[in-house]
């Protein structure tokens, strides 16, 4: 019941809406059929958010994992202050985003950025990293990645830590390489934990909205647009419900689709203990 009501019943809605010219506010609506979708595939600015979409889920996934795998290969050991060091890496998952947004914000923001103090000394004029359409993109893509890897690390350490000791032993005996080790026990391992970090972080990279309104707002123009946060704008700023909705479903397509088959590939690899 609960799930019809909070999930089904919002889903079939946003489709029902993104057929209609609909305000956002109004009583009254009129039924455009297909045109929000043709007007969306029209759009001139809809190839950069698609792009700036897959670049933000597809980026973070990448660099989520490989950073988490290496800080969870390294915390498996036993070294000194590994607690604090799991601890201070997990930190920045329990602020909020749009508040990470806002401090990496003022490290890169034209006047008066903490990056810009530390440089100009060295140079003329300061660096306007967050209005470089080449440039902003990536840098939201660190930041989302910087916040949420410490998931990925303790997902990865949970993984190292249920392998069976036996597996290192015979591979030991066998005159096994730590690469060797790694390649063909821990990686094999691991997948199903890599198989969870994927489709985790494909989810929440490609519905990335906090940190975008927090440190470029989505612009200049449309360079650092998101399905999301275009379709927020679309909604509350230029009340157009039908058209945001259009804008939502094709969210909800990219992303179920990416995941899944994301999702059937990695359970394909995955071993069976």
């Amino acid at each position: 019941m609960l799930f019809c009501v909070f999930i089904f019943y919002p889903f079939l809605k946003g489709i029902m809406i993104s057929f209609t010219n609909w305000d956002g506010y109004s009583q009254a609506s009129i039924w455009v059929g297909l045109d929000n979708y043709k007007r969306m595939f029209d759009d001139p600015n809809i190839g950069t958010v698609v792009k700036n979409t897959f670049i933000y889920g597809l980026g973070s996934t990448f660099f989520q994992n490989l950073i988490g795998l290496l800080y969870a290969l390294l915390l498996n050991r036993s070294i000194k202050i590994r607690g604090l060091t799991r601890t201070i890496v997990y930190l920045p998952v329990v602020i909020s985003p749009l508040i990470m947004g806002y401090i990496w914000y003022f490290i890169f923001q034209l006047h008066g950025g903490a990056l810009n103090d530390i440089i100009l000394p060295f140079r003329d004029e300061p660096i306007n990293l967050l209005a470089d359409p080449e440039k902003n993109v990536w840098i939201i893509t660190f930041v989302n990645t910087y916040q949420y890897l410490g998931i990925a690390m303790f997902i990865y350490l949970a993984g190292l830590q249920s392998i069976p000791k036996d597996y290192y032993e015979a591979a030991d005996l066998d005159g096994a390489s730590q690469w060797g080790r790694f390649w063909h026990i821990t990686l094999p391992m691991l997948a199903p934990s890599i198989t969870i970090n994927i489709v985790l972080n494909v989810i929440g990279g490609m519905k990335l909205f906090d940190v975008i309104v927090a440190m470029t707002n989505g612009g200049p123009g449309y360079a650092s647009q998101s399905l999301s946060t275009m379709m927020y704008q679309m909604y509350f700023a230029r009340q157009d419900a039908g058209y945001a909705a259009s804008l939502g479903n094709l969210m909800f397509v990219l992303i179920s689709v990416i995941s899944l088959v994301s999702l059937l590939y990695l359970r394909r690899k995955e071993i069976v203990r």
